[in-house]
């Protein structure tokens, strides 16, 4: 299946412009082969920084890559992480308009990524890949269940406890694309480490 043409057939009521700013992956895979479904915030700017981006300049892939490869996990390409049952995706379907993402901005697209999470029947854990995740899975949740999947704490204080929407382990981290990942060692050690963790679980 092709991510982008199903996502584009759910489209409900947008303008133009902002039909014209979604970005949804553009990949084919076999939705009965993933098992991690790996949340980020938000698309870049500029389309060709995405994670599926043909670009070898992609600054979400090469992000992506190098905390994979940092895990001991190498890949070379998002095939190579797809191809092991790991889907990326962001929460929000369109770039950030603000550095403060207020929650009407994470609900209008919503619906995007609950399709998303429902394509995959066999899919064994959410990464949260930093609060806007962790924000759209809660609101996709408490519509389902009347409440929250992770606790609204910092993330450093809940990193490592297990949640659960169903039969589904999520898992809280921290966003894995940005210049601060270049800054901060400590965080990127971490989020590989939360990248360990899901590989022992999948592998």
């Amino acid at each position: 299946m092709n991510i982008k043409n199903y996502l584009n057939q759910i489209i409900t009521e947008k303008s133009e412009l902002e039909k014209s700013n979604l970005q949804f992956p553009d990949i084919d895979i076999d939705c009965t082969k993933i098992k991690v479904l790996m949340i980020n915030e938000t698309p870049p700017p500029d389309p060709e920084d995405n994670f599926y981006s043909l670009s070898k300049k992609s600054e979400y892939l090469n992000s992506a890559v190098s905390l994979f490869n940092n895990s001991g996990f190498p890949v070379s390409c998002m095939n190579d992480i797809t191809e092991k049952g790991i889907y990326i995706t962001n929460a929000l379907k369109s770039p950030k308009l603000s550095s403060i993402v207020e929650p009407a901005f994470i609900e209008k697209d919503l619906s995007y990524l609950e399709a998303e999470i429902d394509l995959f029947p066999n899919l064994m854990i959410i990464m949260l890949m930093g609060d806007v995740a962790k924000k759209a899975v809660n609101m996709i949740s408490k519509k389902r269940t009347k409440k929250n999947v992770i606790p609204s704490l910092a993330t450093y204080k809940i990193r490592g406890n297990e949640y659960y929407m169903g039969n589904i382990r999520v898992m809280p981290s921290y966003i894995m694309t940005g210049a601060n990942l270049l800054i901060e060692k400590s965080k990127c050690d971490m989020i590989c480490g939360d990248i360990k963790t899901m590989l022992d679980i999948i592998l």
